[in-house]
């Protein structure tokens, strides 16, 4: 494969809007001190999250609508010893109220939601989702994989890596498979690279990123802010404590926390989107390089002035848009 490196697009700007910049400075004094409240609190731990989630996901639903005509038909299916779940995100009149058909050709986006292996789930990135397909006219499955404090690492992997296999076992090939993910989804995306390289699995064609994680322990977060990057979503310390919730026992030197990628993979063509203020923005460029350096394609695009998979909510700022326009771009160039 011919190597890539895009450090910014050509269409973003050396400065964020004055509504990302205002944004940031109200989220900064919000957001941040209740991380830290959450990650500290007593009340708030392993047996609180579950209770808590439901009304976290719900405002994020809220300001992340979803087009009006998308339709939603849910799965849950026993495969290999295990569930996989989630739910087909497409156009009744696109297809005639059906679901996306391997016999069709068509490709399909398969979507890895992220929050760090302990919030979020389909329905929270379903508008997200529908906008990436919804120009294409394909479309996506998102899973809905377990998460932390119930379940810990690396369950959530293992029911990306089943997904991924039932969605080959329908019909699809992988090169009518897209995979697309944020931040944990990022990690999620790289650990099935690597199964499916291990197994001798067929690799989807194009892979496409928004803030992604590289590393699940937080190091490489926490190192960033240590140098002053002051991202206004995210406090890596606090993060990093909630985080352990979903890592348990597991240590940086297990092979699926941080991925290797080497170049005897058959890796996909790859965009990977994330806001510069972000303290995973480090995160973000390791994966690009790690692609890189093992013969991959990657485009890297810095958002200056935006947040946290700041591509969620298209109201806030303009940037948002911008940057779905851009990925849809990039789906577009590589649908079957």
């Amino acid at each position: 494969m011919t190597a890539s490196h895009t450090e910014i697009a050509p269409s973003v700007a050396d400065v964020g809007s004055l509504r990302a910049r205002t944004l940031n400075a109200y989220v900064w004094r919000a957001s941040r001190p209740l991380m830290g409240v959450m990650s500290r609190a007593p009340g708030v731990g392993p047996a609180a999250l579950p209770l808590i989630r439901p009304a976290l996901n719900r405002s994020l639903s809220t300001i992340s609508p979803v087009p009006r005509g998308t339709r939603i038909t849910t799965v849950k299916r026993y495969v290999d010893g295990g569930q996989v779940r989630g739910e087909w995100t497409h156009e009744a009149d696109r297809f005639g109220g059906g679901l996306p058909s391997p016999s069709s050709g068509r490709s399909i986006l398969y979507y890895l939601h992220g929050s760090g292996y302990l919030i979020c789930s389909p329905r929270t990135h379903r508008g997200l989702v529908a906008r990436l397909v919804r120009r294409a006219g394909i479309g996506a499955f998102s899973l809905d994989y377990r998460l932390g404090p119930e379940y810990q690492f690396p369950a959530g992997g293992d029911d990306a890596i089943r997904g991924y296999r039932w969605l080959l076992d329908q019909g699809f090939s992988g090169d009518q498979i897209i995979v697309g993910g944020d931040s944990a989804g990022g990690h999620l995306a790289q650990d099935l690279l690597a199964a499916n390289h291990t197994d001798g699995v067929p690799q989807p064609k194009a892979m496409v990123l928004f803030s992604p994680l590289y590393d699940p322990m937080f190091d490489v977060a926490r190192a960033l802010e240590r140098t002053g990057v002051h991202d206004p979503h995210i406090h890596a310390a606090s993060a990093q404590l909630l985080m352990g919730m979903y890592r348990g026992d597991a240590t940086g030197d297990d092979p699926r926390m941080r991925i290797a990628l080497t170049p005897d993979m058959d890796l996909p063509d790859t965009l990977i989107q994330y806001g510069a203020r972000e303290v995973m923005a480090d995160d973000a460029r390791t994966i690009h390089r790690n692609i890189l350096a093992a013969g991959g394609t990657s485009t890297l695009q810095a958002w200056p002035d935006q947040g946290h998979v700041f591509q969620m909510f298209p109201y806030f700022t303009p940037e948002s848009r911008k940057a779905v326009r851009e990925a849809k771009d990039f789906i577009d160039q590589h649908l079957g």
